[in-house]
């Protein structure tokens, strides 16, 4: 069995002050509860805390030390490596989303943006649905 994969969490927003003001905005404004504007920020910040809700520390805590995950990263829009920009961009995948890697592998895409809504920002039901899709073999991702 090969080692667990890291796990990266790519959000809908940008980490600029601007680009918090921009999404502080969106998510006031956004009338459609089924698409938030970043489902990702709401199950790891609760949507607009600069924070990580204490919930999701402690999932991400429990991914990692049950050897679920190797680690698990977070970026804005803006923080991305040339590899991961490529990579989002070749796939046309859409933000926010969750990608995982294993050691010398190509990236792949975990999550969707539809996917991460429908945990209506809940830290348990991303991590349960996480473990499903590694089911205990990593190597798949």
């Amino acid at each position: 069995m090969s080692a667990a994969p890291t796990l990266y969490i790519l959000y809908n927003a940008d980490a600029s002050v601007m680009g918090k003001l921009s999404y502080g905005y969106k998510k006031l404004t956004n009338k459609d509860k089924d698409k938030p504007t970043c489902a990702a920020c709401d199950i790891t910040h609760g949507g607009l805390s600069l924070d990580e809700t204490p919930q999701w520390k402690a999932a991400k805590k429990d991914l990692v030390e049950s050897g679920a995950v190797k680690d698990v990263k977070q970026f804005h829009r803006d923080e991305l490596d040339q590899e991961t920009k490529e990579f989002v961009q070749s796939q046309g995948l859409h933000f926010p989303m969750v990608l995982a890697q294993n050691e010398g592998s190509e990236l792949r895409s975990v999550m969707s943006s539809e996917d991460l809504a429908t945990f209506k920002g809940d830290p348990q039901t991303f991590v349960t649905k996480i473990r499903e899709q590694l089911g205990g073999n990593q190597s798949a991702l």
